[in-house]
């Protein structure tokens, strides 16, 4: 009796996908404006904005955030509120590539906040309690600086795992680093760790970053 094709021969197959989703934020002349105007606000918040000025010296070492100040930019300003506009269309695009059922229910902006980081400064890893989906949007990012790091989200439980080989496909390395591209955006859960390691050019990186909750 002939035994059947493929019985008894291993199979490994891969689940549980983390998704991230990258995107320019739109074309056009209207986004290059959008640009334009959202870099000089944020000139104008870092100049004025003492109280951020004061918590960046403790806790975002050399650089600037508005994130212990000012993290709902999108109420203060009509500008950052026209990102958020168009930002609400990639989260919608995001939400269903994870076949999400939001019951009636809405992903909507909560937090908005901005990052200027020259020389040296840098966000060790951690993550967004609480938020469904987080992101950053990439406003100047001059040749040079540091992308997007992200953790494997397994990684504290692999306890004595041998580490894997250095020629192993992008998918299963322990981590993944998404460049910095001015005018685009990156899209993910927020329970994913992610870092942004050391500045190493004088060029000064500017970025925003949110959060969207599920409301």
């Amino acid at each position: 009796m002939k035994r059947a094709a493929g019985r008894g021969a291993s199979r490994v197959q891969a689940w549980f996908p983390t998704l991230i989703y990258r995107a320019p934020l739109s074309s056009g002349s209207g986004a290059l404006a959008l640009n334009r105007e959202l870099l000089k606000e944020a000139a104008q918040l870092r100049e004025f904005d003492r109280a951020g000025l004061s918590w960046s010296l403790k806790h975002y070492h050399g650089g600037y955030t508005s994130y212990g100040s000012m993290d709902r930019l999108q109420q203060f300003s009509s500008t950052f509120d026209q990102l958020r506009r168009r930002l609400d269309r990639h989260v919608q695009r995001f939400a269903q590539t994870q076949h999400w059922e939001l019951g009636g229910r809405s992903l909507e902006m909560t937090d908005c906040w901005l990052n200027i980081m020259p020389r040296g400064t840098a966000h060790s890893f951690h993550l967004h309690p609480q938020a469904a989906v987080s992101g950053t949007y990439y406003l100047k990012t001059p040749r040079g600086t540091p992308g997007l790091k992200f953790e494997d989200p397994r990684l504290a439980m692999m306890m004595a795992a041998p580490p894997r080989s250095a020629e192993v496909a992008p998918e299963q390395r322990a981590h993944i680093t998404y460049a910095a591209r001015a005018g685009e955006l990156i899209l993910f859960e927020s329970w994913l760790r992610h870092e942004v390691p050391p500045n190493p050019v004088s060029a000064e990186r500017i970025s925003i970053s949110f959060n969207y909750h599920w409301l």
